[in-house]
């Protein structure tokens, strides 16, 4: 296996014997058809941030609803008393699954595990710091969720310590825990760990609790009554919990982790030992039992557990006499959400049925993470250096100690790390769902990774901060890869994962393409066009350019001759005769529809937000999320055209009739609509029934058209570090970032050039100019004299018309998809992120420097392009005609 030619599966069945046969009589393979078809092409890695519903799932649990009316539990009516009951045997049923007795544990409903954290934080009995006291202890083990760590800003603001504890220090803590102990002090301390890290998969004792709570290991030496918070989000999603054997205080979880649906529901157990503890200042709907709206009276509901008046029909527990049901309405303020409450019950009768209970999943999910362990340690470069390193604290011996998930970062030959950025985009290629960064868990992240706190600092005052794409600074990881496991994963998404490290990193195969989800369309009618025949259609060739529309008011003085606008052809645009140090405009193109295909034009009118209609539209799917070619590759087969003097807009597809859009809205028909483009808040417009038909036809689903308002200004965004826009009114169409793209040819060639390879016939392979310049969507492609110079560029000037450039153009996967038929090749991604030392960056963002709007202005190809060089870049070997005229402006 360790070998560059092993192959992943073959060796290393038998480290995980019977673990692909699945769940008792039914195959895993036969459970994947039948519950979670909807996974059929998709390796989803990601179980430890949220696992998957079953179909059958679902369907009780809608069959449930519709069969049923429930009503508000706080009513007395016949529906309010079936949800009020149905509601109590799902208390019951979360104890029975984590063997908890109703008379030591009550249950409490909230919005998820953060919400029990932050409950726990408010409601604990804390004892804040005096003069003859040192008051309560908040300790939480430094491989904690953020949710945990984040309960110490509740609890400073009472004046209550706080001691983050390294695990390792935990682990030599017995000793001192003996001699710290005193029986007779009851000042009250919490401590809060992790049954298992979500970051690394490592198990932590359970034992903890009981020797925590004894005083026989304290997180710090100081007397007192130790309560322990147990974070059991993680460890339960694939792991049985006995909190009859091991009864944590607090034990905060949710839902969705354990099987998928309802999102947004968790629960807090709280047993006896703290309950009647707890303390509330905040009082809601359902938790009072009596109070004055006219004075200050209050009296809240006696307990955490307290006995409904009306038991009848209620199924208790194997007791002769009924105990206190598990509630928790003293805490749980309005009306909880009981319809997902409701779904919680299906939720475990699904896995039940499709599993026969968390020990099998245990077994089957660790069986995976060990499987996928020591195939991915064994891997290694020719030259015998490490493909990955993984962060673990176990050796995966066995599901004691370790979780199904494995957290790594991919290294290159030299032993370099390669961002994490770079892997989720490769991954993404290859249709496979993982998760990347810090994971919510920073202490574990500096553990593992090495991070001291002044890096921390360091990188979040370079812009880097949580959940962002910045992987590396100054070549070092900011955060890593994580891959988890669920009930449903099998050894196929194991091995698909393995295949793709391989591939990837260790004997990419050249030249090989994917067809897209659907079938591929043709290039359309452009051949048509082209032989002059008519399509029903304005010809968007067809006459001069008139006078700037309506939106283009506004546009700088014109120093351009306005020429007929140009249908996207596959050869190269004219290029005017220079010398080598001269760059020139070759290509202009937009893009009217966000994501769909290019406008290719020899002159065009340029406005406040960069090129005329250049982004000004984009196609949502029924929920009104902006689709681009990530998800829907056939994006790049629609192509439209802007007809200026006819002001319409003709959209044409392979099979499909050309249809026309207005330009402009009509402003009493209008409706706006509030959108969002990569975060940004936009106002749009729907435009109109019959482009949303023509949409969901081509597509398969429904499909809406929608356009930016003229009215509405969305203003360019400074980011970190970066000096403010050349003008504080630097507004957007619906692009990305910023008002243009350059690409340079000389860039261009030298990847071409990189990609060419012979396959075993000896026939050389290789990428046209054009398809790849197309594959860059770039609004401006100048000539150029040296591959990349464009990054050394500080602005540029374009006869009148001058641009700052903002930064470089950070490349995703759909660099990848051919332009002319939405295949996928990952050649041109991973070419590139080796090429450019791991950072996928290929073009530069421009902006406008300054707008005169008395009278419109062209940008048209052949003009001159003049660079301006940052300021401390050397350009003495630039040709003289390169070299800016005024550098230190």
């Amino acid at each position: 296996m360790a070998g560059v030619g092993a192959e992943p599966g073959a060796e290393l069945r038998a480290l995980a014997p019977g673990f692909a046969h699945g769940y008792g009589q039914c195959s895993l393979h036969e459970l994947r058809a039948r519950e979670f078809h909807r996974l059929a092409g998709t390796v989803y890695l990601d179980h430890a941030g949220a696992t998957l519903f079953a179909q059958s799932q679902l369907t009780n649990f809608t069959k449930d609803l519709t069969d049923n009316v429930y009503g508000n539990p706080h009513s007395q009516n016949t529906s309010s008393k079936l949800t009020h009951d149905t509601v109590e045997q799902v208390r019951y049923r979360i104890l029975a699954h984590f063997h908890a007795s109703p008379e030591d544990y009550s249950v409490i409903f909230t919005a998820g595990c953060t919400a029990a954290l932050k409950l726990v934080a408010e409601a604990f009995p804390w004892v804040s710091r005096g003069p003859e006291s040192s008051g309560s202890h908040f300790c939480y083990l430094t491989d904690s969720h953020t949710s945990v760590v984040g309960m110490r800003k509740a609890i400073m603001a009472m004046d209550v310590t706080f001691t983050p504890v390294r695990p390792e220090d935990l682990r030599l803590a017995e000793k001192r825990g003996a001699a710290a102990c005193d029986p007779t002090c009851q000042l009250p301390h919490l401590f809060c760990y992790p049954a298992q890290s979500n970051f690394s998969g490592t198990r932590y004792p359970l034992s903890w609790i009981a020797e925590v709570k004894a005083g026989r290991r304290s997180p710090v030496s100081t007397p007192g009554k130790w309560f322990v918070l147990l974070d059991a989000a993680s460890y339960v999603s694939t792991s049985p919990l006995d909190l009859s054997a091991h009864q944590a205080d607090l034990v905060p979880i949710s839902f969705y982790k354990i099987f998928g649906f309802p999102t947004g529901l968790g629960a807090l157990l709280v047993h006896k030992r703290v309950a009647p503890l707890l303390r509330k200042t905040y009082f809601g709907g359902g938790t009072a039992a009596a109070y004055l709206a006219g004075e200050d009276f209050y009296v809240p509901r006696s307990s955490v557990a307290e006995r409904p008046q009306n038991t009848r029909g209620l199924c208790w527990p194997q007791r002769d006499l009924a105990p206190l049901p598990p509630r928790g309405r003293r805490f749980e303020d309005g009306t909880i959400s009981f319809l997902d409450v409701i779904a919680v019950k299906h939720g475990f009768d699904t896995l039940e049925r499709l599993t026969g209970g968390m020990e099998n999943i245990q077994q089957h999910t660790f069986s995976l993470a060990r499987y996928t362990y020591a195939a991915l340690s064994s891997l290694r470069y020719p030259n015998g250096a490490p493909v990955v390193r993984i962060y673990s604290d176990t050796e995966f011996s066995s599901p004691e100690v370790q979780g199904p998930i494995l957290n790594f970062n991919v290294l290159d030959d030299n032993g370099n790390v390669i961002g994490y950025s770079q892997v989720d985009k490769m991954a993404c290629l290859h249709n496979i769902h993982l998760r990347t960064g810090c994971f919510c868990n920073t202490g574990a992240c500096q553990r593992h990774l090495q991070i001291s706190n002044e890096m921390v600092k360091k990188h979040h005052q370079a812009g880097h901060v949580c959940g962002d794409n910045v992987d590396l600074i100054d070549g070092q990881p900011t955060g890593s890869v994580r891959i988890s496991f669920g009930y449903m994963s099998t050894l196929e998404d194991a091995q698909a994962f393995l295949t793709f490290i391989r591939a990837t990193w260790l004997h990419p195969a050249a030249g090989h393409t994917t067809p897209p989800a659907a079938v591929a369309l043709g290039r359309g009618t452009a051949q048509d066009r082209a032989a002059g025949q008519d399509t029903g259609s304005p010809s968007p060739r067809e006459g001069a350019l008139p006078a700037p529309a309506p939106a283009a008011v506004g546009l700088c003085p014109a120093s351009c001759e306005a020429v007929r606008a140009q249908p996207m052809s596959s050869g190269a645009a004219p290029v005017l005769d220079g010398d080598l140090g001269t760059h020139v405009v070759t290509n202009i193109y937009l893009y009217p529809i966000k994501s769909c295909a290019a406008f290719e034009v020899s002159s065009w009118p340029v406005g406040k937000q960069g090129l005329l209609y250049d982004r000004s539209w984009m196609v949502v799917n029924h929920n009104g999320i902006c689709l681009s070619q990530k998800q829907e590759p056939r994006l790049c087969l629609i192509r439209p055209f802007i007809h200026l003097q006819h002001r319409v807009m003709v959209i044409e597809a392979e099979g499909m009739e050309p249809i026309e859009v207005p330009l402009e809205e009509n402003s009493e028909q209008a409706q706006i609509c509030q959108s969002k483009v990569c975060a940004d808040r936009v106002n749009t417009y729907d435009c109109g029934e019959n482009i949303s038909n023509w949409l969901s036809r081509f597509f398969g689903r429904p499909c809406h058209l929608i356009k930016q308002s003229s009215s509405f200004q969305r203003n360019a965004k400074k980011k970190h570090g970066q000096d403010q826009f050349p003008t504080t009114t630097a507004t957007l169409s619906l692009v990305n970032e910023a008002q243009y793209l350059l690409v340079n040819r000389s860039s261009v060639w030298e990847l071409q050039q990189q990609l060419s390879t012979s396959d075993e016939k000896g026939r050389q392979e290789s990428f046209p100019i054009q398809d790849l310049i197309s594959r860059f969507r770039a609004n401006i492609v100048t000539s150029g004299t040296r591959a990349f110079e464009e990054e050394k560029w500080d602005g540029i000037s374009v006869g009148s018309l001058h641009f700052q450039v903002v930064g470089p153009c950070h490349r995703c996967q759909m660099i990848c998809i051919d332009q002319k038929t939405g295949q996928r090749n990952q050649d041109v991604f991973q070419k590139l992120s080796e090429s450019r030392k791991r950072k996928v960056n290929f073009g530069v963002y421009l902006m406008h420097t300054s707008l005169d709007s008395s009278s419109p202005c062209f940008l048209s190809v052949g003009s001159q392009v003049l660079p301006v060089l940052k300021e401390n870049v050397q350009h003495h070997d630039l040709p003289a005609s390169e070299k800016p005229q005024d550098v230190s402006s």
